[in-house]
């Protein structure tokens, strides 16, 4: 029997057994978010104090998601993996002793929830990456769908049995629970054998590595744009979570299994909303899809703040559910798909830095409106926020996913030095001399106006174009690199995209020589009689 498009990844063995294993880690994450809202509902009475739970797990994602993404584009990321889930059961085990032993204080649960929120900022863009290395490209819309159903399905029932857990053994027996769901996945991590590619350059320092991954992003149009519409969806959405237990208690006057209840029907929401995702994706164009996230979210909210009935609020719930779906897992897989291997930790990061830095700053602001101003002003106000990110696609709308190939072109072959060069030997400057027709210096500007964005993009500086005011048809491209190792690097992060930009230029370019000669110098500002690299007698070496 064919299965349907949706689940074509679960073809794969590894992916299958690591779904299998997130669900049953998803499904202890609701259950001790349950127990943590609660408990602290139960601890203070202040709607502020409430949201900063969610708040506190959503601000470690946005601090240090960018050192994640560095890490997991520049080592093992299995490793990196295995050790932030082991942080996390490590300091839930730590939250549920503490509630266990009676010693637990707000602020006190705050920290705990801070700390397991630290191991999803470093597990999440480390497993969003890893995506591509465990199913193909073809699979990775259907994988990410998967991922945000699976998590959907487990909220459908984990809220549910997590109000029940609290209501019958208390918020420490949540909390047992999470890190006893955990341990599978620990050991489908440890089963997994992904085949990494080999790397030929030394891995980079986690700074210079952050400071690539932006420039990408900077220079990545696309980018930007998801991660602009992602923080204006975050920061307004959020209040749903931020503020459920409040809209439980006073509004429905409820108790945690209420609480359980609402968040469940969230998730049949977001469960219905992942299984149509990919049906939209293939009909309707990117910007419409997150239109109607937008536009069913806002909705969804003046229903939920306007109303004290437990049926409006399921209804209002599962609308919400199905727009949050269609709009994060459609910025997740637009980020995914526009950016190489290389740098796609990095640009994820980047991405939930935005989006979770919005949920922690919306956190913040609903509950300390609500509590000025009460509910259904927060909510109100949180709507007309997402009616402006819809419109905002009016002027940035997210555009459809590339065809191009992302994958390294391959082309480039390291030249070999005849000076003792060092991988931190620089700066380098690189001259690159074009002989253009005067009929085609019109596009050929245009393409160097491209060449110009790629070369910053994958980390050259001071990029230049200069014209021979004697022999006109000459130009020269020059850029600088900090080091040779970087020169490398620059060079190897060239795509299969990225050829149609050099040929193009290739072939405008006129010499009885060939192709364009390229120099590649290193600047020196004097040369002392012992200089460190030293022309060699016998021939190129190299690194």
């Amino acid at each position: 029997m064919k299965l349907p498009v949706f689940l074509d990844p679960l073809r794969h063995q590894t992916y299958r057994r690591l779904w299998s294993a997130t669900m049953m880690s998803n499904l202890g994450t609701l259950v001790q978010t349950v127990g943590a809202g609660w408990l602290m509902a139960t601890l203070t009475t202040s709607p502020a104090m409430v949201s900063l739970v969610q708040a506190s797990n959503s601000l470690p994602i946005m601090a240090f998601s960018l050192i994640a993404g560095a890490l997991a584009d520049t080592y093992n990321r299995r490793r990196i993996l295995i050790f932030a889930q082991m942080a996390m059961v490590l300091a839930s085990a730590a939250l549920a002793v503490t509630a266990w032993t009676g010693g637990l204080t707000p602020w006190m649960l705050l920290g705990f929830t801070f700390l397991v929120g630290c191991g999803s900022a470093l597990y999440n863009p480390t497993w969003q990456a890893s995506m591509g290395d465990i199913v193909p490209r073809a699979d990775l819309h259907s994988a990410v769908g998967l991922n945000s159903l699976s998590f959907n399905m487990m909220r459908s029932v984990g809220p549910a049995l997590g109000g029940m857990i609290v209501a019958i053994a208390g918020p420490a027996v949540a909390f047992v629970l999470n890190a006893v769901l955990t341990l599978p996945l620990i050991r489908a991590l440890f089963v997994w054998r992904p085949d990494y590619p080999r790397a030929d350059l030394p891995p980079e320092h986690v700074g210079s590595a952050i400071g690539a991954g932006l420039r990408y992003v900077m220079m990545s149009p696309a980018l930007l744009r998801v991660m602009l519409r992602g923080a204006i969806f975050g920061t307004a959405a959020v209040i749903t979570l931020a503020l459920l237990p409040l809209v439980a208690r006073d509004m429905l006057q409820g108790t945690a299994q209420t609480y359980g209840i609402l968040l469940g029907v969230f998730g049949l929401g977001a469960i219905g909303g992942g299984i149509a995702n990919t049906q939209l994706a293939r009909r309707l164009q990117n910007e419409s899809v997150v239109r109607l996230g937008f536009a069913g979210y806002a909705l969804a909210l003046l229903g939920l703040g306007f109303s004290g009935s437990l049926i409006v609020a399921c209804l209002s719930l599962l609308l919400a559910g199905a727009s949050w779906v269609l709009a994060l897992a459609l910025f997740n897989v637009t980020v995914q798909l526009s950016t190489p291997r290389w740098v796609v930790g990095r640009a994820l990061s980047f991405y939930q830095t935005a989006t979770f830095g919005g949920m922690a700053l919306g956190s913040w602001l609903w509950g300390a409106l609500a509590e000025a101003q009460g509910l259904p002003t927060a909510f109100a106000l949180a709507a007309a926020l997402l009616g402006v990110g819809g419109v905002l696609g009016l002027w940035l709308p997210l555009l459809a996913f590339p065809a191009d190939e992302l994958g390294p072109l391959g082309r480039f072959r390291a030249p070999e030095p005849m000076i003792d060069l060092k991988p931190r030997s620089g700066p380098i400057m690189v001259m690159i001399d074009h002989n253009i027709a005067h009929q085609d210096t019109e596009l050929f500007l245009q393409l160097m106006r491209e060449r110009r964005r790629i070369r910053l993009r994958d980390g050259a500086r001071h990029w230049t174009l200069m014209r021979d005011i004697e022999r006109t048809e000459i130009w020269i491209e020059s850029y600088h690199v900090p080091t040779w190792i970087d020169y490398l690097r620059h060079n190897a992060r060239r795509t299969v995209a990225d050829a149609e930009n050099s040929n193009r230029l290739k072939a405008l370019h006129r010499s009885t020589e060939g192709e364009q000669r390229v120099h590649r110098l290193i600047e020196r500002q004097t040369v002392p009689l012992t200089d460190d690299m030293p022309p060699r007698s016998d021939g190129p070496i190299g690194l």
